[in-house]
């Protein structure tokens, strides 16, 4: 086995490991508050991938099942959705759901086997940025297109770009161990944030037509900025580091982001910018 290889392994094995640990519980945990921050980036990449009655879909990386949900309601009782996520305590959450027209499968979604030219539509809410290998990866769910099939997700823009993620970082950075830093080419939260890479890789797995549009929205991040301090660490890049940090800089961590935070508080709750690619593409 080559070392690009085993690099690869290594780095699907991580994610494995992330989902079905600490990133599938936390994000379990904090399901309710997540899909409230992204219903309106929800509602505009399910418009763009504009699923109609009688089709059928997969949802890659589809968590909980919110976004399967509202799929199979697009497709209705002659569709059906499949949804594919790795972590298997996110989908135990979303099988709860019981719908009619859709299954859920404990899968990597870029090597798992679909069936050939066998689905209309290839969704993703943000769950397409921590494949190990992801030229291979959109190839593979390339396969599952029919001919006249379409490929819509949304991922983030670079961190710069996203002051909800990177302000409440930078402002417990010093009381706090380091982050890791991903690689420029490895899977993680902002992994597609450069345009270029995206085309290269979608490109790469053989999709053409290619269209990457910019969406700007705000994120809404609590209540209020007691609420956010509260669940800050529980989710997320910050979550690590809060574990191995000791009380009392964790402590002083929380007061550095509640500072940060405050003047971005209204009557309406916390929000800061968020800064998303619209991403569609066909087979080529």
């Amino acid at each position: 086995m080559t070392a690009a290889a085993k690099s690869t392994v290594a780095l699907a094995a991580e994610q494995a490991a992330h989902w079905n640990g600490p990133g599938g519980q936390g994000w379990l945990r904090a399901q309710a508050r997540l899909d409230h921050s992204l219903v309106e980036i929800g509602r505009r990449v399910l418009a763009l991938a504009n699923a109609q009655p009688g089709e059928k879909a997969i949802d890659v990386g589809c968590g909980p099942g919110t976004t399967t949900a509202a799929l199979a309601a697009s497709v209705g009782p002659e569709g059906h959705v499949l949804g594919v996520d790795i972590s298997r305590v996110l989908i135990e959450a979303a099988a709860t759901r019981r719908l009619s027209n859709a299954t859920f499968v404990v899968a990597d979604a870029g090597t798992h086997p679909f069936e050939a030219a066998s689905v209309d539509l290839i969704f993703s809410r943000f769950g397409v940025m921590f494949f190990a290998d992801p030229v291979a990866s959109f190839a593979n769910l390339r396969r599952a297109l029919k001919p006249a099939g379409r490929l819509t997700f949304v991922c983030w823009r670079p961190p710069q770009d996203n002051p909800w993620s990177l302000a409440p970082v930078k402002a417990a950075a010093p009381f706090l161990p380091p982050l890791p830093r991903p690689g420029p080419e490895e899977p993680g939260q902002f992994a597609f944030g450069d345009r270029a890479r995206v085309e290269r890789i979608l490109t790469g797995a053989g999709f053409a037509g290619l269209a990457i549009e910019p969406l700007d929205v705000q994120i809404w991040m609590g209540k209020d900025v007691a609420d956010v301090v509260a669940n800050a660490g529980r989710f997320g890049p910050l979550a690590r580091s809060f574990a191995d940090a000791d009380p009392e800089s964790v402590a002083r961590a929380k007061a550095a982001i509640g500072e940060a935070l405050a003047p971005h508080a209204t009557t309406e709750g916390v929000s800061l910018p968020g800064a998303c690619w619209l991403v569609s593409a066909r087979p080529g």
